[in-house]
């Protein structure tokens, strides 16, 4: 089967690419996620498909770094803590709504890649975060479009 590739947001003062990069084996669940479209996104995910780490609601927003996907989708065990912010009452025990996956940091970039230069190069002109409206935590990603992302990450 071959690779995908995605990006992922986080904001950096929630869980940072720095925060990934501190764990032990540089992995950790990727949980909290309550949006269908990505839920299912992440329900599509295998080993070893590879991820950009994208830090959101700061200045300037930016891809931070690369991983990839260590373990496929299982139940996020948030959504039965009651003392979770991601508490889902109405999850039910024996059919889990929600969904994580475990990521490894791969590399930090050599710089970071701020959204304004995402969406003035023409070769991302469809990549899902440049568009208008687009918000989903985590999104599809072509491979010419990762590749791209860490050749401007070289510049």
């Amino acid at each position: 089967m071959a690779r995908k590739y995605w990006l992922m947001k986080s904001e950096p003062d929630a869980y940072s690419f720095d925060d990934l990069m501190a764990e032990p084996e540089q992995t950790a669940c990727w949980d909290g996620i309550r949006n269908y479209q990505a839920r299912n996104f992440m329900m599509e995910m295998k080993v070893g498909d590879y991820v950009l780490f994208y830090h959101s609601s700061t200045k300037p927003p930016h891809v931070a770094g690369t991983a990839r996907v260590a373990k496929e989708a299982y139940p996020d065990h948030t959504q039965y803590d009651k003392k979770s912010k991601y508490y889902d009452p109405k999850a039910p025990a024996d059919a889990p709504r929600w969904q994580m996956v475990d990521l490894q940091a791969m590399e930090k970039l050599p710089r970071p890649v701020p959204l304004n230069e995402l969406k003035v190069n023409p070769k991302l002109a469809q990549m899902r975060v440049t568009q208008r409206g687009q918000r989903l935590s985590v999104q599809p990603l072509t491979k010419q479009e990762f590749d791209e992302v860490l050749r401007m990450a070289k510049k």
